[in-house]
Formats: C-alpha cells, sequence, structure tokens
C-alpha cells in the first residue's frame, strides 16, 4: 500500500490540530485496498481507533435513508412528481411565510403542493429547529409542545405530524434550504413499508449487506465502542462532550430519524459505500439498480438553487436525491471524477463514491466543530490522488 503513503502521514498528521483519532477506508472494483486508523477513540481511557470503532453518522444518516426510499420507487411504490400529502396526509393544506415591503411577515397557502422529490432534494422549506425564522421558531415550539405532552417520548411520525403545522419559509420547489427534508423521507417509507425506519433499514440494508454495527439504539457493546465525541476550542483542546448527545441511541428511545441518528463503525458505511460505487450490487446482494443510483447523482437544482446550495466547501457540487454530486471539477478544484456523490456528517464523518471508477472512500471523525472543510477536501485530494 506504498501509494497510500501520503495520505497516511496526512491522517496521522490530523491528530495534531485536531480530531483525537479517525479512520479511512478505501474501496476499488469492491476490494478493500486501503484501510487506516489513527489516533484515539477514548483519550480518558487510552482507547485506540480501530476496526471495531463505533461512530456517530449523524447526516450520513441522510444518504442510507434515501438510498432506502429508493428501493420502494424501484418497486413501484410511488413517483417522485406525486404530492407528498398522497402517503402523508398531514401536508395536505400547509402556510408559507411572506415577508412584507415594510418587512412584517404573514402567512398564506402555498400555491403548489410539496412534491416527494422536494422532500428529497431539500426543496420543502422546512428548516432545521435553529435560528430566528417564522418558521423555526414555530418548529422549535411544536417539538417543544410535542415533547411536554409525551413526556419526551414520541416516534418520527408523531414529530411529523407537529411539523406540519409549522409554515414552509417559501413556495414549495422553489428554493434549496437544508433542513427537515429526508425526516419526511423516513415517514414516506414508514407509510408505505407498514415498518419503522429502523427496522425497513435492518431489513432492506443492513442485514443484506452484512451491516451488523450499525443501527439507532445501542445493542450488545456497541455503547462501549463508540468513539467520545470532543468539543474542540480554539486553542485545539479537547474536552467529551455531554452525553445527552447520544440520548437517542438509549434502548429505550422512540424517535428514529431520516436526517441523522445512525451509528456505525468504518467498514459497516464502506460496505454500503461500495455497493452504490459498484451500481447496487455488493457480494452477490443486489439492494439497488445502476439506473436508480444514476437519478440519486444526478444535480437536481436549478439556477437560483445552486445558489443557496453552493459554498466553498460544497463548490463544484449539485444535489440530487439525498446527495450532492460533483458536476464542474474546476469550480470544486476537485481530483474526484465527475458525478463522485456522497454526504457528510456533522461529527466530522464523509463519504465519496464512484460508479465510474468504482471506488468507494469513507473517512470518520469525531469532533465539534467538525471543520469539515479543512479536512474532507484534504482527504479527498490525497485518496484520490493515490488511487
Amino acid at each position: 500500500m506504498a501509494q497510500f503513503d501520503h495520505l497516511s502521514a496526512l491522517l496521522k498528521s490530523f491528530t495534531d490540530t485536531g480530531p483525537a483519532g479517525g479512520a479511512c477506508m478505501i474501496s476499488k472494483n469492491g476490494e478493500v485496498v486501503y484501510e487506516q486508523y489513527f489516533g484515539q477513540a477514548n483519550r480518558e481511557k487510552g482507547i485506540e481507533v480501530g476496526p471495531d470503532t463505533v461512530f456517530r453518522l449523524y447526516s450520513m444518516t441522510k444518504v442510507i435513508v434515501c438510498t432506502a426510499a429508493m428501493i420502494l420507487f424501484e418497486r413501484g411504490k410511488f413517483l417522485l412528481n406525486e404530492p407528498l400529502h398522497m402517503y402523508l396526509p398531514e401536508f395536505k393544506d400547509v402556510q408559507k411565510t411572506v415577508t412584507d415591503p415594510n418587512g412584517q411577515v404573514h402567512t398564506e397557502p402555498v400555491e403548489n403542493p410539496i412534491l416527494i422529490r422536494h422532500a428529497f432534494g431539500m426543496m420543502t422549506g422546512h428548516p432545521y429547529p435553529y435560528g430566528e425564522s417564522l418558521s423555526a421558531r414555530e418548529i422549535t415550539r411544536l417539538r417543544k409542545e410535542l415533547s411536554e405532552q409525551t413526556g419526551g417520548r414520541y416516534t418520527l411520525r408523531d414529530e411529523i405530524r407537529a411539523t406540519a403545522k409549522a409554515p414552509l419559509m417559501f413556495e414549495p420547489g422553489t428554493r434549496w434550504l437544508y433542513g427537515y427534508g429526508h425526516d419526511l423521507v423516513a415517514g414516506l417509507i414508514e407509510v408505505i413499508s407498514g415498518k419503522s425506519i429502523g427496522q425497513f433499514l435492518q431489513d432492506e440494508i443492513f442485514g443484506p449487506l452484512g451491516m451488523t454495527d450499525t443501527g439507532y439504539r445501542y445493542r450488545d457493546d456497541i455503547e462501549e465502542r463508540m468513539a467520545v465525541m470532543y468539543e474542540r476550542a480554539e486553542d485545539g483542546t479537547l474536552t467529551p462532550a455531554s452525553e445527552e448527545m447520544d440520548a437517542l441511541h438509549r434502548p429505550d428511545a422512540l424517535l428514529e430519524l431520516g436526517g441523522q441518528g445512525l451509528y456505525a463503525t468504518t467498514r459497516d458505511y464502506l460496505k454500503f459505500a461500495s455497493m452504490l460505487a459498484a451500481g447496487g450490487t455488493w457480494n452477490g446482494v443486489r439492494i439497488l439498480g445502476r439506473n436508480t443510483i444514476d437519478l440519486m447523482r444526478t444535480n437536481h437544482l436549478d439556477d437560483a438553487q445552486m445558489k443557496d446550495f453552493t459554498g466553498s466547501y460544497t463548490a463544484g457540487y449539485g444535489y440530487g436525491l439525498g446527495v450532492r454530486a460533483l458536476v464542474d471539477r474546476a469550480a470544486g478544484g476537485s481530483s474526484s471524477p465527475l458525478g463522485e456523490f456522497g454526504w457528510t456528517g456533522m461529527a466530522g464523518t464523509w463519504t465519496s463514491i464512484s460508479p465510474e471508477t468504482e471506488t468507494a472512500i469513507v473517512y470518520m471523525h469525531q469532533m465539534l466543530p467538525n471543520m469539515e472543510e479543512h479536512y474532507h477536501l484534504r482527504v479527498r485530494a490525497a485518496a484520490y490522488g493515490a488511487l
């Protein structure tokens, strides 16, 4: 593996400036060609990162959930241009916010329904419950009300019904906004399949691919193998984050989200990513068709939506059905192949998948802020350079 020496040196240098430790794996043509662990999973106990280390995926959950939904799409269970309210009736009559010339904000009915593809493409107008927009404030209020009514124990469908009462930030399909869309995709899966999102993922993806260390809830020794989440101060000091961040992993929790919430080992996630890189089949198991994967990684954003999406970290990428996809190598300053796709997790996880070269890359660390632009784009350059 001498061709990867520079990548290994890069990974080991990361502990000097940021994460306590991490992992990186690469597959090519279905075979693992690189596997490297560096630093510590638990500095306080002196535990090194290794093949059994479990990482919180946060938003890398999105790629798995959207892939799961496309399994149902392939079976003719729904169409992307159908109204979401055909399956989630609480979205039949939704409101949007409108800002008047004097700066006052009011709500009025939407002109067009939320389509299923809007949920996949982050075009529904549902923000996450952060910020000062009327939509975000209402979602925060509705979630708090739901939590008080249920003692904090509620399901995804409960949360979706509450969220549906909040006004959208814009007319559906007109803008791109990072937010609640993929939780609606998970709700769609639950309604169509009659299973919880966790059970559907186990039956259709985790079980068939042998992803034995991936899920929503702690089981067996998962909790002991979970890498510590560290918060990084400006001077580089690392402090363990609050254990409350893992509340939804506890065995008695009910909520399973579509936009976050899964954990996995690097080896497990590489199995999933390798399946997508190989056109939907891994180790003789077919999960999805190549044509469907190509639809997922096609840019679905128009010019106005691209302005919402593109930043320095996402430069050169468009956005498809739950994944970013490279559309301009020059704009991205990227040596990765056109059509390469994937996503990122809040704690520092990252994946890049290329069906053209049948390559999958998975990188993971656990740190807040994750410093994704600094670390991920360097891994991308070194990994594809070695390949």
